[in-house]
């Protein structure tokens, strides 16, 4: 049960990271490339879509990392379980904000004000890429004896 939860808290959490690294290098940069009544229009489903995903990957990297901590595995798994942990409370008291703005119904899609908002929303969440991405490390660092 120890490695199959070791196995799971770094899969989880590295396919986490690896889809926010994405969007922040890939998807958002090309929909910002776009006019902003386009980026803001791609934007709100690529957002619902990726939210259970998400969601739920961060969650399991957090209660995997700290499974294995409590039975034995060391501090440094702890310190990976807060790292991919901290993305869900920084979403929703952070990010959700702007989402939230975002997503008004009857936002002028085509203003200044809205790709503001979607400029911002890009640095919030390379917030969660680093997180994420340093949790990865540590769990990967611990699976290779480092």
């Amino acid at each position: 049960m120890f490695i199959a939860l070791q196995f799971l808290g770094v899969l989880s959490t590295s396919l986490f990271a690896g889809a926010a690294i994405y969007i922040n290098l890939v998807e958002h940069p090309a929909r910002m490339g776009c006019d902003t009544k386009t980026a803001a229009t791609v934007w709100a489903p690529s957002y619902k879509r990726a939210t259970l995903m998400q969601a739920s990957l961060a969650i399991l990297g957090f209660l995997t990392g700290v499974a294995v901590w409590l039975l034995g595995g060391g501090l440094m798994w702890l310190l990976g379980a807060v790292f991919i942990g901290a993305v869900v409370p920084f979403t929703f008291l952070v990010i959700m904000p702007t989402n939230h703005q975002l997503l008004v119904p009857g936002r002028d899609l085509s203003s200044s004000e809205t790709r503001v908002l979607l400029e911002k929303w890009g640095k919030l969440h390379g917030v969660r890429s680093a997180l994420s991405l340093l949790a990865s490390v540590v769990y990967v660092a611990l699976l290779l004896g480092a």
